[in-house]
C-alpha cells in the first residue's frame, strides 16, 4: 500500500478485508492473509487524488461498499460483486493500476455530502446510512456560529457540522440523489454509535466538547425538525460507543488541540437512561492514553478495545468491570 491505512472493514462472509488508504481502496483475500500463501491483495480501486478515503462500511449482503472521502466531501459507492469478478489475475491488479478502467468500473457513483465526512453507520433495519460532515458547506447557507478548532481558532467563524441520512437502496442506483436529509449536529461531528434497539443515534461533536443524541425516527422522517439532546463531555471528543446492552455510552476525550497533545486523557461514561432527564447522565470517567481515537466492541459485547493514537497504545476494557474502573 502506498498510503497509510485508516479505516477497515471485514465482509460479513469474512472473505474480504477492505481498507481505506487515502487515495485508494485495497481489497485483501482473507484466506491468503491467514495462510501467507501468495499475494493477499485481490484488487485495488483508485478513489481520486487527495480523496482522503478514511472509513469504509459494507451492506449486510456484502454486495455494496461505502467509502467516506474526507478530503473530497463525498461518499463513494462500490459494487463488491464487480470487485470479486475482476479477481486477482485481472490486468488492473497485475499492473497495480489503481485508476484502470476495469477497476474503476466497480465504482457505482458518489454521494455529495458536507465537508470532511467520516462516520458510516447503518440503521438497525439497514435501510438508511448515517454519516457526518464536520462543517456544513457554504451552499447550504447555514449560519457561521462556531470558532474553528486548533490552529484555525483565530479565523472567522464556521457553520455547524451535520448528520446526513442516506437511502441505501437509492445509493446503489442513483448515488447523487441518495441523500434524504441532513441536520445540524454541533461543531465537527466525527463519530456515530447506534443504540442496540436502533432508536437513538449518538454523535461525538468534537468542536462542541459534547455528545449529541438524536431520535433516529425523527432523523429519517423529519430531519428538518430533528432536535438533539446535548450532553457536555471532555475536550475534543472523538470515539463513541454504546456498551452493556445500551446502558452506557463511552466517549473518548481526545484533547487533540491541547498545548500538550501527548498528555493522558479520559473516557466520559454516560448512563443512557438519564439522557434527556433532570439527572446528570455523566456517571464518571475512565483514564486512558493520549488521543483516544477508535473503539471496537467484540461481538459478544464483553470486551472493548480502544486505540490511543498519540500514546501508541491499545487499551482493553472489560465491560462487566466498568463500574470498578470509574473515577467519579
Amino acid at each position: 500500500m502506498t498510503s497509510p491505512p485508516t479505516g477497515l472493514v471485514l465482509t460479513h462472509a469474512g472473505d474480504l478485508l477492505i481498507v481505506a488508504a487515502n487515495d485508494s481502496i485495497v481489497f485483501f483475500d482473507t484466506k491468503r492473509l491467514e495462510t501467507g500463501d501468495g499475494d493477499p491483495v485481490l484488487q485495488r480501486v483508485g478513489d481520486g487524488d487527495n480523496a482522503g478515503s478514511i472509513y469504509v462500511n459494507v451492506t449486510p449482503d456484502d454486495k455494496t461498499l461505502f467509502v467516506s472521502d474526507e478530503g473530497a466531501a463525498r461518499i463513494t459507492v462500490i459494487d463488491l460483486e464487480k470487485i470479486r469478478a475482476l479477481g486477482r489475475d485481472s490486468a488492473a491488479h497485475s499492473k497495480g493500476d489503481q485508476s484502470s478502467a476495469s477497476s474503476s468500473a466497480a465504482i457505482i457513483g458518489r454521494i455529495p455530502v458536507g465537508l470532511a465526512p467520516i462516520a458510516l453507520t447503518f440503521s438497525k433495519d439497514q435501510r438508511w446510512l448515517f454519516t457526518t460532515s464536520e462543517i456544513a458547506p457554504e451552499a447550504w447557507g447555514w449560519p457561521r456560529v462556531l470558532a474553528p478548532e486548533g490552529a484555525r481558532a483565530a479565523q472567522e467563524k464556521v457553520p455547524e457540522g451535520a448528520v446526513i441520512v442516506i437511502d441505501v437502496a437509492k445509493a446503489k442506483t442513483d448515488p447523487k440523489g441518495a441523500v434524504v436529509g441532513r441536520v445540524p449536529a454541533g461543531g465537527s461531528p466525527v463519530r456515530l454509535a447506534l443504540s442496540p434497539d436502533g432508536n437513538r443515534l449518538f454523535v461525538s461533536a468534537r468542536n462542541s466538547n459534547a455528545a449529541l443524541v438524536f431520535d433516529t425516527a425523527e432523523l429519517i422522517k423529519d430531519p428538518e425538525h430533528a432536535k438533539a439532546v446535548k450532553v457536555p463531555v471532555g475536550k475534543s471528543p472523538v470515539p463513541i460507543v454504546v456498551v452493556a446492552d445500551g446502558k452506557y455510552v463511552l466517549v473518548g476525550n481526545s484533547d487533540r488541540f491541547s498545548a500538550n497533545p501527548a498528555k493522558a486523557s479520559s473516557l466520559t461514561v454516560l448512563e443512557t437512561s438519564r439522557i434527556g432527564t433532570q439527572s446528570d447522565p455523566k456517571v464518571g470517567e475512565i483514564p486512558c492514553g493520549a488521543f483516544p481515537r477508535e473503539f471496537h466492541l467484540t461481538a459478544d459485547g464483553q470486551t472493548l478495545f480502544l486505540t490511543n493514537f498519540r500514546s501508541r497504545t491499545l487499551q482493553v476494557v472489560e465491560v462487566s468491570h466498568l463500574q470498578e474502573l470509574l473515577v467519579k
